[in-house]
């Protein structure tokens, strides 16, 4: 099996976000911050906001996309209930976005989009609360096309943690497989879909994080075959596979089915390079080629089974130092240790 944990640490390290661009995320998420409780102050200032951030970055599991950009997740909360439509506070966000220096914010369902062109956006969900300190009440949300729905990031963000804890190749496991859903695109589950099933169904392999992602690829699989879906463990508990319809359920269940199919191959082949454009093939340009060798500890196993079934066959020969199967040297005597008949 050839051994590319050093090839899977080194992806890891493409997928995080560079030092510069996570300063500039930052940057312009305080920036926005600013301009929203200045807005509010003036405009209304009956209305305080502040502010959570939650999702991938809270988690740690943000990866850089194949197309270089990243996103970052800034909850807006407003304590007490403002008395508005779920609609109106979201206009009063996007008004205190607009104008903001190179990006344009976009009105989106369940959250005001601001791009930067500097390749990142940040996503400023609208939420309001009765009471602050009141664990038991849950946040709502504000929808455009609706009014307010029940949504608690902070549960999700709770439950990650007590499964990464102790666990550090789980973020790996997670960034592996958003990179490949961010490879293959179009009908591939969400970041937060892939985050759920890899805590749910991950299966270790100490020092080897190619086995560790093959073998949870087949876990998700049998979970998955079993029952299609995905569901949120946080408020309000929905499943994220819901409105997928049998053609996008059956294109996603065949990538995975490919997926698994090349993982199996490329932990079972011995040469390096080979391996490695079967995982390359999966999870992107940005995973490294290994160097055109065999691997040193399957070119062992392969020279002991070689002794071994020539030892059986009785061809096996001993050379005056103890080794088997030199050469020249003395014939074995045939192999008659069966075990116990």
């Amino acid at each position: 099996m050839a051994n590319l944990d050093t090839q899977f640490q080194e992806f890891y390290g493409e997928l995080q976000i560079t030092v510069t661009k996570k300063q500039a995320l930052i940057t312009s998420h305080n920036n926005l911050r600013t301009k929203i409780q200045k807005y509010f102050a003036k405009n209304h200032p009956e209305y305080v906001p502040s502010f959570y951030i939650q999702g991938s970055y809270k988690m740690g599991t943000t990866i850089r996309t194949r197309d270089d950009e990243c996103d970052l997740d800034d909850g807006c909360y407003f304590i007490p209930k403002p008395e508005v439509k779920g609609i109106t506070l979201q206009n009063w966000v996007m008004d205190a976005v607009n104008g903001t220096v190179g990006a344009t914010p976009v009105h989106k369902n369940k959250c005001i989009r601001v791009n930067y062109a500097a390749g990142y956006h940040i996503d400023l969900p609208v939420y309001r609360k009765e009471r602050c300190n009141d664990n038991t009440e849950h946040p709502e949300l504000a929808v455009r096309d609706g009014e307010y729905e029940l949504s608690d990031p902070r549960e999700i963000v709770q439950w990650f943690n007590s499964k990464k804890k102790d666990n550090p190749v789980l973020i790996r496991l997670v960034s592996y497989l958003k990179s490949w859903c961010d490879t293959v695109r179009g009908f591939m589950p969400p970041g937060l879909a892939m985050t759920i099933l890899a805590s749910k169904y991950q299966k270790k392999h100490e020092g080897r994080d190619d086995i560790a992602l093959r073998d949870t690829l087949k876990s998700i699989r049998t979970a998955l075959q079993a029952n299609f879906s995905c569901v949120v463990p946080g408020t309000p508990y929905d499943d994220l596979f819901e409105s997928y319809d049998s053609n996008r359920q059956e294109k996603f269940m065949s990538e995975l089915n490919g997926f698994i199919e090349d993982a199996d191959r490329a932990v079972n082949e011995k040469n390096k390079l080979k391996a490695s454009k079967l995982w390359k093939k999966h999870l992107g340009n940005r995973f490294h080629l290994a160097p055109d060798e065999n691997d040193a500890e399957m070119s062992k196993l392969d020279k002991l089974r070689d002794i071994g079934n020539k030892v059986l066959t009785g061809i096996a020969t001993t050379a005056h130092n103890g080794y088997i199967h030199a050469a020249e040297g003395v014939k074995n005597v045939s192999h008659r240790n069966y075990g116990n008949e």
